[in-house]
């Protein structure tokens, strides 16, 4: 497959000395339930304590293209050990679409709507999204240990919907906090105007800054769009519906990645995180808002929103290296203003 063969050039592998083999297993009932992605740590901050899920109805695909805004989950996994019913924030996604099994020959899967009086509804309940998290804690600590040192790991679950069971589907390692660098404190800071004005807003992906012209694809090859792949070059800014690995190649020349769909853990995230490019992903109408060749700037160093601004605005990078801060006797902390901040902060030596 395309994915196969990007992932394949991605890490270095030689095709011709990669096998392949046919797997037979049984199939969740995901389709009249529910699925989704889960991490055991913050995915911006990369804030240890917590597990963020995603979770819309249906296969699990959807969420994972960013073809959906899924219902996302936040829980404490300190006291979540101890007991506790450790939800700590909830948002309710869009969640208009979701993917079933067909039954047609040729036709393994179909995409049909999802009723309205269910999209206002979370695709799981809160006693469910525990046990998601339960799992995730518990996958994580087994590989820790496994491992010698901390290792968060990258779930993606599914909820039979006869049986009403929860499945682990995948568990790999993650693979950008994990291998950040712990020497420095690195940080973004916009410089803005008083009369700017934002166009549209979004789910922050990074903490970084991008500026540049729009360039709006709808597909790579110009089909229903005003550009096409051939048309993007270095620096600009990509705003498209969401994304898949065959867009890869273009990710890497953006400045900025803009998504109408999606959420922290689907495709455009994860490789924007990846590739250090800051993205706004599930803004809904980005599309509309934006123009081919308008000038505005990414901001996703402003907490967990993402926020696109009209025309290029100045913005600064520092960095800061921990071994060059002096040693203090007295213990700071801080007072946080912002909760979007909080997990970012945490970072921070006292």
């Amino acid at each position: 497959t395309d994915r196969a063969i990007v992932y394949r050039e991605s890490l270095g592998y030689d095709h011709f000395q990669v096998g392949l083999s046919v797997g037979i297993q049984k199939m969740v009932r995901s389709d009249l339930g529910s699925s989704g992605v889960a991490f055991s740590l913050d995915t911006e901050s990369g804030f240890k304590d917590v597990v963020l899920i995603n979770g819309s109805y249906g296969l699990g695909e959807m969420v994972v293209q960013g073809a959906v805004s899924p219902d996302e989950w936040i829980v404490f996994k300190p006291t979540l050990a101890e007991g506790y019913s450790s939800i700590i924030e909830k948002k309710l996604g869009n969640k208009d679409r979701k993917m079933v099994y067909g039954v047609e020959p040729g036709k393994p899967t179909l995409t049909i709507p999802v009723e309205r009086a269910q999209r206002n509804r979370f695709c799981m309940s809160d006693e469910q999204a525990l046990d998601v998290a339960r799992s995730v804690a518990a996958i994580e600590k087994y590989y820790s240990d496994k491992k010698g040192h901390w290792c968060p790991m990258d779930v993606e679950w599914a909820i039979d919907g006869l049986t009403h069971q929860l499945f682990i589907v995948q568990a790999r390692p993650e693979t950008i906090h994990s291998r950040k660098a712990t020497d420095r404190v690195v940080e973004y800071k916009i410089d803005k105007p008083g009369d700017v004005t934002e166009v549209t807003r979004g789910i922050a992906i990074g903490d970084r800054v991008g500026a540049g012209k729009v360039r709006i694809l709808f597909s790579l090859d110009g089909r229903g769009g005003d550009t096409d792949g051939k048309d993007f070059q270095q620096g600009d800014i990509l705003v498209t519906d969401m994304t898949d690995p065959d867009w890869e190649p273009i990710m890497k020349k953006a400045s900025a990645i803009i998504t109408n769909k999606g959420g922290r853990t689907c495709h455009a995230a994860i490789v924007a995180r990846e590739m250090g490019v800051p993205a706004i992903v599930g803004c809904g109408n980005a599309t509309d808002l934006l123009d081919t060749g308008m000038e505005v700037t990414a901001s996703c160093c402003e907490g967990d929103t993402g926020i696109v601004y009209n025309g290029i605005i100045p913005y600064a990078k520092e960095e800061t290296m921990l071994a060059d801060m002096p040693d203090v006797k007295t213990p700071i902390m801080l007072n946080v203003a912002s909760p979007d901040l909080a997990f970012k902060f945490a970072g921070l030596p006292n």
